[in-house]
């Protein structure tokens, strides 16, 4: 079975210097039908101007996943990690037994677009941690990466959480072939581009939640799609 969640239908916040799409419930935005998905809590489509960003704030027990589409996200936090993310690169920051941090727009000029994801851990009160790594388009291109994962195999960097974290770019007509493995959900992100998700057309910020089902074919429907799939415990 698949459900779709259009991009539309999400829920937003505007402040003049973020306007924010909230797939699932969070901040001022609630909906009872979209608390989230399995063990997936949180993504946000957060568009910052430049210069501006969230000033430091404390988080407890999350698995925290910046992935940046354009432009560039500064990060700090209590632990001693200074750092900047940009596009290909994938960060995760565990909020575990407490943290405080800040993100930024890293530019005076330009805009970032990034996706903020929050995913609930297997395990509370766990010592706090950070870690980046980047990955370049050609491995993503007609394909779909391991970028997050609870053991950290293939590079990938390592998810408090029984899940496995994919990003792909595809171009029209690349096709892409995905078996689930049984007692798993999936959720499928869509964040630039079009593709097609077993013959339902999705656009960019439209999701789609994945249960009962034994495969996935993904056909690229633009020039450049970017996904995420999030293969989880069901």
């Amino acid at each position: 079975m698949i459900t779709l969640r259009p991009a539309q239908a999400r829920g937003t916040a505007n402040f003049g210097w973020l306007d924010s799409r909230h797939t699932f419930s969070f901040g001022e935005y609630y909906d009872p039908n979209h608390i989230g998905f399995a063990d997936l809590r949180v993504i946000n489509e957060d568009k910052v101007t430049a210069g501006q960003g969230f000033g430091t704030h404390g988080h407890r027990d999350m698995e925290i996943i910046s992935y940046v589409l354009e432009g560039a996200l500064e990060h700090k936090d209590s632990i001693g990690t200074g750092s900047v993310i940009h596009p290909g690169d994938v960060q995760r920051m565990s909020a575990g037994k407490g943290i405080y941090h800040s993100e930024f727009n890293a530019s005076k000029t330009d805009p970032v677009h990034f996706l903020q994801i929050w995913i609930l851990p297997e395990q509370k009160g766990i010592d706090p941690g950070y870690e980046q790594k980047h990955f370049t388009d050609a491995e993503k291109l007609g394909k779909l990466r391991l970028v997050g994962s609870r053991d950290g195999r293939d590079g990938s960097v390592t998810i408090h959480q029984n899940v496995d974290l994919y990003a792909g770019l595809l171009q029209d007509g690349d096709t892409v072939n995905y078996a689930i493995a049984p007692n798993r959900s999936i959720w499928l992100q869509v964040a630039r581009g079009s593709v097609q998700l077993n013959g339902q057309t999705l656009t960019a910020g439209d999701g789609a939640a994945i249960a009962q089902e034994s495969a996935l074919t993904l056909v690229g429907n633009s020039e450049k799609a970017e996904v995420l799939l999030f293969d989880m415990a069901a």
